[in-house]
């Protein structure tokens, strides 16, 4: 997998910025005022970095971004980067202004200069969030340099740098599944890269199709059946509390989406290689666990399928039955995770009874047309429990929205046929997958269905990713189990 940038924390050291090839970054105030490194560092260019710190150019600048002196005069750098950064600087500024550098960052390397900066730690991880390349399918690939940051209490700084670490690889592990193309990552791929994370401590377990038929997982099962690539369940356990029941994550693991007979059009079909972006969260969350011996007992399921349009696939008009007993009509093929999902959610409760869930898919286009691509959306079924998730989010700069789910829908998912259909038609198109859901989920379950649709694969990089997968509601989930389910 894609291994973050690496970052040493070291005493500031004037000699060696003289020689430093790379990129050299400086923090400096709204008000532009230099600080003693940067006061020197200003000598050694011959008053060049006060001029553009006095500059328009510096003043419209806005909290964490930057400007670029290239091949500065007295330094061998290819550039000084100068960071507009309070001292007092919100945890989203100073990871934005990490981001600046790590968009920039070459084959040299970096240092960043972060004397006086109170988040410095969370500067270098917005640094490594931001430099991520998933080159493995490209040729004449280049690896980005080590980062220094240099400050007067670099040991201070590594101490509080050090849990990003994990944070950051489950990050990357969860953006390298949603990017890998599904020649590549196909089920059983998909499916052995999680039995390897049993060397971090993760007990997996693979449920293949004869078990899967044996629990009666005929709506999962039915998604899968035009596809050569078996259907699975995917099982990762990470017991690190006492003996109190698991937290769940479910996972939609649809690894290609072509929307089976229901055919998606052709144009921008390639981008469902993401369409398993639940599962790769859920993924990425456990290994996050796992690599920090998180203290809570976390269980993570992913429903791994592929919807094919073979003369073995499901058509329109079918009925299938779920784990739990209830029949569905399939009014769309394309409308198949939260059927991989019915099951899945089920499952999870039936074994593991947990003290609450979440899920998480790529579910609909709708929650894009809604919210766009600054959201992912949230339905619940539990106020409190979806106020701890929205807390989370925001408190690691994660966008999200609550969005209602009132009874008053189900109607809309009402069956002539079955006890249910998979799809309402467009109107509230992102609510009705809800309500199906939520017909799967035990009423003294607290849980939430989170559609990360729109925030999974953006078409633009953002602040902390380049273009492609962002890794959304990793940073969130693991965030919501440190402060609701750690002891």
């Amino acid at each position: 997998m894609t291994q973050p940038v690496a970052i040493a924390f070291k005493e500031i050291d004037l000699d060696a910025l003289s020689a430093f090839a790379g990129r050299i970054a400086l923090c400096v105030g709204e008000e532009g005022k230099l600080g003693p490194t940067g006061r020197k560092l200003d000598r050694a260019m011959k008053g060049a970095l006060r001029r553009a710190v006095e500059s328009d150019s510096f003043a419209k600048l806005g909290a964490g971004e930057s400007m670029d002196l290239g091949y500065p005069v007295g330094l061998a750098a290819e550039a000084v980067q100068i960071l507009r950064l309070e001292r007092r600087a919100d945890q989203a500024q100073a990871r934005k202004a990490g981001g600046a550098v790590g968009a920039k960052l070459g084959e040299r390397g970096a240092i960043v200069l972060a004397e006086g900066v109170n988040r410095a730690a969370d500067v270098a991880f917005g640094l490594a969030l931001r430099a991520y390349q998933f080159n493995y399918h490209t040729s004449g690939n280049s690896a980005f340099g080590p980062v220094t940051v240099m400050s007067t209490n670099p040991e201070e700084l590594a101490a509080q740098a050090a849990p990003h670490a994990a944070l950051a690889e489950g990050v990357f592990f969860t953006r390298d599944l949603v990017n890998e193309p599904a020649n590549i990552l196909t089920t059983d791929d998909f499916a052995a890269r999680l039995a390897a994370m049993h060397e971090l401590g993760l007990q997996v377990e693979i449920l293949e199709e004869e078990q899967l038929k044996e629990l009666g997982m005929g709506a999962l099962l039915g998604v899968g059946q035009g596809s050569e690539s078996p259907s699975k369940v995917v099982v990762m356990q990470w017991n690190g509390g006492g003996d109190e029941a698991p937290f769940a994550l479910v996972g939609k693991g649809v690894v290609f989406d072509t929307g089976g007979i229901s055919l998606k059009p052709g144009a921008g079909m390639e981008e469902m290689t993401m369409d398993m972006g639940g599962a790769g969260v859920v993924s990425g969350v456990m290994r996050t666990l796992a690599l920090r011996k998180a203290k809570a007992n976390v269980v993570g399921l992913v429903g791994l399928v592929e919807n094919m349009p073979d003369g073995k696939a499901q058509r329109p008009g079918d009925v299938v039955k779920s784990m739990k007993g209830d029949t569905i009509e399939v009014i769309n093929t394309d409308a198949e995770g939260r059927l991989v999902l019915a099951d899945v959610l089920w499952y999870a409760q039936e074994r593991f009874k947990p003290c609450a869930m979440v899920n998480l898919a790529t579910l609909t286009g709708a929650v894009i047309v809604a919210l766009g691509h600054e959201n992912a959306g949230l339905f619940a079924n539990d106020d409190k429990f979806v106020g701890d998730i929205l807390k989370a989010a925001n408190a690691e700069g994660e966008g999200a929205w609550h969005l209602p789910l009132q009874p008053a829908y189900d109607k809309l998912i009402k069956s002539r046929l079955a006890d249910v259909k998979n799809t309402g038609g467009r109107p509230a198109g992102s609510i009705t997958a809800a309500a199906f859901l939520k017909r799967f989920v035990k009423d003294e379950v607290p849980w939430c269905h989170i559609d990360i649709a729109g925030v999974a694969l953006p078409p633009a990089a953002t602040d902390l990713a380049p273009k492609g997968a962002t890794g959304w509601g990793v940073m969130t989930l693991d965030r919501l189990i440190r402060d609701k389910f750690e002891g």
